[in-house]
């Protein structure tokens, strides 16, 4: 299958160059397609581009599209590698601040494939120190730069800030994909399992206007679920309700009460290699759910009886067989002992436990500080770390323990 380059041109001097690039790219075998910013347009014809390429080349966010689809975002899906070069210190500073104002930006922010930025301007602009800043916070992030070279100008100054050449930025374009498809195939390491991930608050309805529920924002167990199937696992996850989308390639089925969601896990549980018990499910519900709104009574207190739900994960560890079996504790203090004593009421392969009530931990950040205790008495502290970090830290563990 051919590869696709994503090529972004801006405007400067050295955009005659990238017209070498991508001929040297086609005879490699490459598909390409091309955006050019109006400013680039200025220095040459869109009509080159789309000659040497054989694909229509976007110029213009409203244009009427060739096909029935959101340009930038089909655009951002289908490349491999997106390339932008020359890169101005505007688009540079654009990209660094996440403004997307025209096609080429609103793409890069919809990319989630390696993404290299080759810049090509003044000396004096090249060195300026918010432009320096500007490529280390997106080298920071991820982004990869083909330095420019030394050499003269087309204003006539000698300094760096010359674009790299046709074959350096070639070599560097083709030594990237080589290095995602290698990275890619390591990283299918759960290819061929199975694994049901949890996530969310439950719901439980009082009438059909109030119910009791937490402040889980579902962000873990999404992370989880998200990083499960990029490494090549079949991932089921049962969701209560959330604010977040679904992530690509991963079945969610959706779920509102705790009996709900018991249900559902059970059904999947037989298909299994691990269950991650991420959700945080009411320990309670009321007795009674009342079909029509309760009203106000003239006393000043009123009395909600509670009863207990069913216990997900320690129904699971009574019949697991070859599953690993993970959960989740969410406390506020004697965080290792519950958590501990939860590994053998409930037939724990490990636990993550975190303090909800630490900064940088818990609901609804993007961050998570964990503790993964495992049934033989291993701790490890994770320290503080992005959710999708911590879902491959646990994904890690999780394959461990496959036999």
């Amino acid at each position: 299958m051919k590869k696709h380059v994503l090529i972004g041109v801006t405007g400067g001097i050295a955009v005659y160059k990238i017209l070498d690039v991508e001929s040297k790219l086609r005879k490699l075998g490459y598909e390409m397609n091309t955006i050019m910013t109006k400013n680039a347009c200025e220095f040459v014809q869109p009509m080159a581009f789309q000659t040497i390429s054989n694909n229509y080349v976007v110029t213009d966010t409203f244009e009427r599209p060739h096909k029935w689809e959101v340009e930038h975002i089909s655009l951002a899906k289908k490349a491999d590698i997106m390339l932008i070069a020359p890169a101005t210190a505007n688009v540079i500073g654009k990209i660094a601040h996440g403004i997307a104002d025209d096609m080429l930006t609103t793409t890069v922010m919809a990319a989630k494939c390696p993404v290299v930025i080759a810049p090509a301007m003044n000396t004096a602009m090249y060195e300026n120190e918010i432009v320096q800043e500007n490529i280390a916070y997106l080298k920071s992030k991820g982004y990869l730069f083909i330095e420019p070279v030394s050499g003269m100008l087309a204003c006539g100054d000698v300094g760096s800030g010359k674009l790299a050449s046709p074959d350096e930025i070639v070599a560097f374009v083709e030594k990237t994909i080589e290095e995602s498809l290698v990275k890619e195939e390591i990283s299918q390491d759960l290819k061929g399992r199975h694994i049901l991930v949890t996530a969310g608050p439950t719901v439980e309805a009082i009438d059909p206007f109030r119910y009791i529920t937490n402040h889980s924002s579902g962000k873990q167990g999404y992370a989880i679920a998200e990083s499960a199937v990029k490494r090549g696992a079949e991932v089921v996850l049962v969701s209560g309700p959330v604010q977040i989308p679904a992530p690509e390639g991963v079945k969610v089925v959706t779920v509102k009460s705790a009996r709900d969601m018991y249900e559902v896990v059970h059904e999947y549980f037989n298909w299994s290699d691990a269950v991650i018990k991420a959700a945080a499910v009411a320990d309670y519900r009321p007795r009674v759910e009342s079909q029509h709104k309760v009203k106000k009574t003239g006393l000043d207190d009123m009395t909600l009886e509670l009863v207990r739900n069913p216990d997900i994960l320690q129904s699971l560890g009574e019949i697991k067989s070859h599953q690993v079996l993970v959960g989740f504790a969410a406390e506020t203090d004697n965080v290792v002992e519950y958590a501990m004593q939860k590994i053998a009421k409930k037939h724990l392969d490990f636990i993550v436990a975190n303090n909800i009530a630490q900064q940088g931990a818990g609901f609804k950040g993007d961050t998570n500080i964990a503790t993964i205790i495992e049934a033989n008495g291993q701790i490890t502290e994770t320290g503080q770390m992005s959710k999708h970090a911590l879902g491959d830290a646990i994904l890690d563990k999780v394959k461990c323990y496959f036999k």
